[in-house]
């Protein structure tokens, strides 16, 4: 079992690191928010830090999964940052969605300083989280990786190396550009059946099994038809996301207007006060457009 430290205790951090403790490993957390971190130990045992570098000290791997590329930046290299605590051939493992631009360059500052560094962005939401099924895309070193994926096997349904530094960021924008525009098309669909008056149980039932159906369909259509949107992964999130996607799209030459309309769906819902909603919000926006 390993030594590890897990920086960031959101709704995906604090049940990851909680896998982590039930299989053995010896863990100590840091969270902004002290209170959290107390209430993670309380739940989980281990230790919590005061700053990310006493988090990291002596730990073999360093997990984060924080809000955006600032929030990386300061828990990695500002004051009391956890490079200034981890050893020479320890290994960080990051889970938060940025841009592959920072991500080269803090594995940059890891590399003068003899730190592993490995970007591992997650899909799954809040309940792959605490169920330990989320899917992990890699990029790193393969040696770095090697050492890094049993570790994060504690809640992964699926991890893959997919490149070098940055690749798995960029996979995961891969990933959020697939669902922006199919959670778009699901609501236009579900929209479609409310006001053609269909029984919406019996729709999904039958059109779930052929090659409309996917994950959302199954797992969001009742919330979505009971416009209930508190389930997972939050529009102001989702923005974010989507931003550090089409400002690559502009750097790489990729064309996504189907992703850019999106964004700007989701932007209307946070102008109704669902910037906190769930991202199947997309069809509250068309039943207010009635």
């Amino acid at each position: 079992m390993a030594r590890l430290a897990f920086l960031g205790l959101g709704v995906m951090g604090f049940p990851m690191a909680g896998h982590l403790a039930a299989k053995g490993h010896e863990v100590t957390v840091y969270n902004r928010t002290p209170a959290k971190a107390a209430a993670w130990v309380a739940k989980h045992g281990g230790a919590a830090a005061p700053t990310p570098a006493e988090a990291a000290s002596g730990a073999d791997f360093v997990m984060a999964c924080v809000g955006n590329d600032d929030d990386l930046r300061m828990i990695c290299t500002g004051e009391g940052g956890a490079f200034a605590g981890m050893a020479k051939g320890a290994i960080f493992v990051d889970h938060t969605t940025v841009s592959a631009a920072v991500t080269r360059e803090l594995a940059a500052s890891a590399a003068e300083l003899g730190i592993g560094y490995v970007d591992a962005p997650v899909s799954g939401g809040q309940a792959g989280a605490e169920n330990g099924v989320l899917s992990v895309m890699c990029g790193g070193a393969e040696a770095d990786y090697a050492r890094a994926e049993p570790v994060i096997a504690a809640y992964a349904r699926i991890c893959r190396r997919l490149g070098d530094t940055g690749a798995g960021q960029l996979a995961k924008m891969a990933n959020q550009i697939c669902i922006a525009g199919l959670v778009q098309g699901l609501s236009e669909g579900l929209h479609f059946a409310e006001k053609a008056g269909l029984d919406i149980e019996g729709l999904v039932e039958v059109i779930s099994q052929g090659a409309a159906g996917s994950w959302q369909m199954v797992n969001r259509h009742k919330t979505m038809a009971e416009g209930k949107f508190d389930y997972g992964f939050a529009v102001d999130w989702m923005r974010k996301d989507l931003g550090i996607c089409l400002a690559t799209a502009d750097e790489n030459g990729a064309s996504l207007p189907v992703t850019a309309l999106v964004d700007q769906f989701y932007k209307d819902v946070q102008k109704m006060g669902g910037g906190r909603w769930d991202t199947s919000s997309l069809i509250a926006r068309l039943r207010k457009l009635d």
